[in-house]
Order: C-alpha cells, then structure tokens, then sequence
C-alpha cells in the first residue's frame, strides 16, 4: 500500500531503513492478539458482520500457523504494520480487509503493543529477580554464622556476618522490587480505544478489548494514552535501579575474591584466566554486573532526553525514539539480573580468612567502648580510651586491646573474653547481626508474597486468553 487517498507517494529505501530500521516481524503476533480482541469487540457493537469477523479471523489464523511466512521479504514502505493490514486487504479484498482498523488507529495500537511487551517482559524479569533474591535469602540461611568484618571507608569496622551482609542486600533487593511493581502498575490500562489522539465517534467498547487482552480497565483520557510513555520510563528506572544495587554486590565480591581479601572464592566455571599470565582466576562475570547498570541509566537518559520539552501529543520522539533507548536499557538489566544469580550462588566464603581479618582489623573495639557505657563511662571517654589501646596494641603488634589500656581499665566489665561470635550475638538492636531470625523470616515471608503478585498477573493474563479463545471460537462457528 502505497497511496492514502491523500499521498501518492513514499519514502526510498534508504530512508525507510533509516525510519522503519530492518522490518521484523516478531512484533506480529502481537498484532494478531490484539487484533483478534479489536475484532470480537467490533462484533459485539455491530460495526462489522460477523462473516468479515470470521474471515478475517481464519487468515490471520492461516498466518500465524505459518509463522508469516506470507509475509516475509513483502515491501514495507509504510512500516510493518500497514504491510500487514495491506496484505489482508489483498488477500481478503477491501469490504473485508478493510474494516479491521475501525475505530483505531496506528497511535493507541502501538501504544497497546508496547503495553503488552512491558507486561511480558516485567513478568519475565520480575520472576528472575524474585528468583535472585530467594538465593540471596538462602545463602544468608546458609551463612548467617560466618564471622567477617564489615568495612566503611574501606577499613575494617566491626564484625557481623556474611549471611547478614547477603540479608541486608537481599532487603535492598525487595525494595527495587517493590518499586518495580509500583511502577508496573501503571500496565493495568489499555490505550486501545484512543485512536489517533482523541478517542473516536464509532460506539466502541474499549473496556471489551482491555479485558480480553487482560488489562484492568481502558484509558480515561485518549490524549494521555497516546502522548505518555512514562510507564516505560518508570519501570526502566526501577530496573535500572536494581543493577545499581546488584553492582554494589559485585564491587564487593570483586573485592573480596582478591588474594588480599581472600573472603570468597569461585569455582573454576565462574572465573576466566589469562591469554599471557597462566596463574590467574579472574572473576570476570561480577565486572559485567558492576558495568551493566552504565548502559540501563545510559538508557534511562536516552529515553528521557527524547521525551523531554516534546509536545503533549503523540509523537515519533516519544513513541518510538524513546521507547526504542528502553528496549536496550530493560536488555542490559536482564543480563545483570542472571548474572547475579550465578555469581551469588557460586561464591563460597572463607570462613578461617575471613574471622582471622575480623579480629586483626580490631573489630571489637566499639563493642570495648560500649561495655564501658555500661559502667558509667561517658561514651566520648570511652571512645578515647579504647582508641589509645587500639594505637598501642597496633604499635606493639598485638590484638589483645585489654592488655593496652590503663592498669585494670577493664575491670569488671565482662570482656575477658572478646569473643567475636559472641559479639556478634550481643548486637541484637538497630537492625544488627544478633537479630537475624525475625528480619530473615519476615524477608522470606515478603518474597513468598511477592512470587504470588507475579502467579497472580500471569494467571490474569491466562484468563483474558481464554476468554478471548472463546470469543473467537464463536464468532468461527458458521452461523
């Protein structure tokens, strides 16, 4: 189709690709759905006959069985889908093929197009990251008494454990994906119905096709169905966010795998070696989660920049330029999503290395100055106190902190024996290791719950195609 009744002409070829890019037809089944949906409500209003309803069901039928083939290397001049539509005016002649796009137009059908490939793709993601973050609280099960030294600034600061370190990235983990869910929400609202900008005169029912494609309800205004593509932003940015937390994980593994640190280690198929320097075990795949997080916000800037100062209306700034940066973005946060699935359960903690670092680090030495509080020393002494011993111990080589304070200085105090378990048994307040029990199982409870938000909406969206199967099951039945 080359001509609109007001054209007579198209783009060369050169600038289609530059416009349409490499036409694919992967985006048409989607197409087919909602067209199938467009249909059976069409029907039901009596805007077209139910014999047109039941051709063109059964060719786009024929088509799909055949995987498109029809429609492989057919000129696009106008984008895939006014090929498609065109090809079904061919095949079916213009009283029949004609007809499907009544009542719509190519700006709400993209946008719902695009609705429907972020429900499928935050179902997809969102049941790997649910997926990561039951590792990661399983892990923390696994690990919770592993003493280590958790660092600020880079130097040791006080001991907890490994399996409280995992469950406190596991928290931050359900926060990135709460606020994905948050900002999924908005996938609840079909824009099919809006046509072209400002709904149509044609007495369609935009809340039939919503519930047949498995949407909540249908647009309340056309003009911000069309012109909006905030949804996409949001839920990049909430993706994005989740690399970013996912990168901070890695930058520590990163680190702690080193022969310095030697916390963690990797097996064999988790590490890279070296073309030139036979010793080395590099883990490689935690350099790809702490760099994926670059190109979701590179995305995320991307989409927003094309948004950005655009008129409110539908546009190819928005609509597609746009939509297209998400695409990439939502890529990349995949990829560290799976990553962090491997790296997590492949990391194995050095239990010896990593208690022998805790207590060369001094890591007592809060938990010294507190138990002065508890006997009447103002904290700020205390303080000052201990960290005279902390100079002197150092100086002398030793990290026996009782041995390098005042005669008797910690006298009475219950510290003959600074036991880091037991330390880390006592810090059972403000959210510290002490107190995993609790945190651990309302985490586990929070994860269950959301699991069943994902099997809730795919069942959902089962449904719709059901209903939809039965609707265009009748409307295929000779009358």
């Amino acid at each position: 189709m080359t001509s609109t009744g007001r054209l007579t002409g198209t783009i060369g070829p050169r600038t289609r690709r530059v416009v349409y890019g490499e036409v694919s037809l992967d985006e048409l089944p989607l197409h087919v759905r909602v067209d199938r949906a467009h249909i059976a409500m069409l029907t039901a209003r009596g805007l077209i006959s139910p014999h047109a309803a039941a051709e063109l069901l059964r060719c786009m039928d024929e088509l799909t069985a055949e995987g498109f083939t029809q429609l492989r290397d057919r000129p696009a001049p106008r984008g895939l889908y006014l090929m498609y539509e065109g090809y079904l005016i061919e095949r079916l002649g213009p009283d029949i093929g004609g007809v499907l796009h009544s009542g719509r137009s190519r700006n709400d059908l993209k946008a719902t197009i695009t609705a429907l490939r972020l429900r499928d793709w935050v179902l997809e993601f969102g049941e790997q990251a649910v997926r990561l973050l039951g590792v990661l609280l399983s892990r923390a099960r696994a690990h919770r008494d592993v003493l280590m030294p958790v660092h600020t600034h880079f130097q040791a600061a006080m001991p907890i454990t490994y399996g409280h370190y995992l469950l406190g990235v596991a928290t931050a983990v359900a926060r990135d994906l709460d606020a994905l869910r948050a900002a999924a929400d908005g996938l609840r609202v079909c824009p099919l119905g809006a046509s072209a900008v400002a709904g149509t005169d044609l007495p369609i029912d935009p809340a039939h096709t919503a519930r047949l494609l498995g949407f909540d309800a249908p647009a309340r205004h056309a003009l911000d169905a069309v012109a909006s593509r905030d949804v996409a932003l949001r839920i990049l940015g909430a993706a994005a966010g989740l690399a970013v937390t996912l990168s901070r994980l890695g930058a520590d593994l990163q680190l702690w795998s080193s022969a310095e640190f030697g916390f963690v280690t990797f097996p064999d198929r988790l590490v890279g070696g070296s073309s030139a320097m036979p010793q080395k075990r590099n883990a490689f795949l935690l350099e790809h989660v702490k760099a994926k997080p670059a190109q979701a916000l590179g995305a995320w800037a991307a989409a927003a920049s094309a948004m950005s100062a655009i008129p409110f209306t539908n546009s190819i700034e928005v609509g597609t330029e746009a939509v297209a940066s998400v695409w990439h973005g939502l890529a990349a946060c995949v990829d560290s999503v799976l990553l962090s699935q491997v790296v997590v359960s492949g990391a194995r903690p050095v239990p010896e290395r990593m208690r022998a670092r805790a207590e060369a680090g001094l890591t007592a030495a809060t938990s010294i100055a507190n138990r002065l509080v508890r006997h009447g020393v103002p904290f700020r002494s205390a303080h000052q106190q201990v960290g005279a011993a902390v100079r002197a111990a150092i100086e002398a080589g030793s990290t026996d902190l009782a041995a390098f304070g005042p005669p008797g200085w910690l006298d009475g105090v219950g510290l003959e024996d600074l036991d880091l378990a037991a330390l880390v048994r006592a810090h059972a307040y403000g959210g510290g290791p002490g107190d995993f029990d609790e945190p651990h199982a309302d985490a586990v409870g929070a994860w269950a719950g959301r699991r069943q938000w994902l099997a809730d909406w795919r069942a959902a969206g089962r449904a719709a195609d059901e209903q939809l199967a039965e609707e265009v099951a009748k409307l295929l039945v000779p009358a």
